[in-house]
């Protein structure tokens, strides 16, 4: 299920020289949580490496890879019902796809404390991902604020919709 009018990007942050990078990654990759996690391995990065990906008005999915290891944020299990991406994102955690009639609000999935070393606590994210005044979007550029890096994410996120 796509959405031609909606906001749908992919951007990889990562640290070089000391300094926040972001970049925009193809858009067929908000639909394809392995190339996703696989192009964000390809970074070349001093550390850690976060992806984040805005699905048109419907929810985002944070992802940090540091060496081996994997966490992911997906805002909003009930997407699961119609967007490959958060599909794949509860198979990976092994959250079951909830039933429709199960849930009547927006619940989050996966590591809260993803950014919590970098300042994010699991209380704000959880706040930010369940704020329906929020564009995913625009959860995503607060999210870049309080990390340090919304100049880069904001270059970025111009060039992937141009």
């Amino acid at each position: 299920m796509t959405d031609v009018d909606a906001l749908d990007f992919a951007i990889v942050v990562y640290r070089e020289d000391d300094q926040w990078e972001a970049e925009m990654l193809p858009v067929a990759l908000t639909s394809d949580l392995r190339g996703l996690i696989h192009a964000l391995r390809q970074t070349p990065s001093m550390g850690t490496t976060i992806g984040l990906v805005a699905v048109g008005d419907d929810f985002f999915v944070a992802l940090r890879l540091f060496g081996d290891e994997i966490g992911i944020f997906l805002s909003d299990i009930t997407a699961s019902w119609d967007w490959p991406l958060a599909q794949q994102v509860l198979e990976y955690l092994d959250v079951p796809v909830p039933e429709e009639e199960e849930l009547d609000s927006v619940l989050p999935a996966g590591d809260l404390s993803i950014f919590a070393d970098l300042g994010l606590d699991e209380m704000e994210l959880g706040a930010l991902s369940g704020d329906l005044d929020l564009l995913p979007d625009e959860v995503l550029s607060s999210i870049a604020a309080r990390l340090g890096f919304s100049q880069p994410f904001e270059r970025a996120v111009d060039a992937a919709i141009g």
